[in-house]
């Protein structure tokens, strides 16, 4: 059974950080594109950031540019998400997924991942 497992939600302060985890397990996922979303109450799902199989490109949603950072170990089969700066309006639920064999390219559409995890709460607080 494919499962992917985010951790590391809380609250913090504006301006602290947080370092978010995804491990995935029933699957290899070198050959997938690996990203993070976030749904704020009463909004859509959006795009926060992807990262290519091998790990050496990423792209960020301009809102986060500068102060999120995406990585992944394929090794562990795990991506990661640093958080800095966090702002108020970051608090959101955040999810990672898997686009399958989309490595090669940085999808930002919900919709081209096949795989998602549950859900982490990050609030921050003013």
């Amino acid at each position: 059974q494919v499962q992917l497992v985010e951790s590391g939600g809380g609250l913090v302060q504006a301006g602290g950080s947080l370092r978010l985890s995804c491990a995935a397990s029933g699957r290899t996922f070198s050959n997938d594109a690996l990203g993070w979303f976030r749904q704020a109450p009463g909004q859509e799902r959006a795009f926060v950031a992807v990262i290519s199989r091998s790990g050496g490109s990423t792209y960020y949603a301009d809102s986060v540019k500068g102060r999120f950072f995406i990585s992944r170990d394929n090794a562990k089969n795990t991506v990661y998400m640093q958080m800095n700066s966090l702002k108020p309006e970051d608090t959101a639920v955040y999810y990672c997924a898997a686009a399958v064999l989309k490595g090669a390219y940085y999808p930002r559409a919900p919709s081209l991942y096949d795989y998602w995890g549950q859900g982490t709460q990050v609030t921050v607080s003013a």
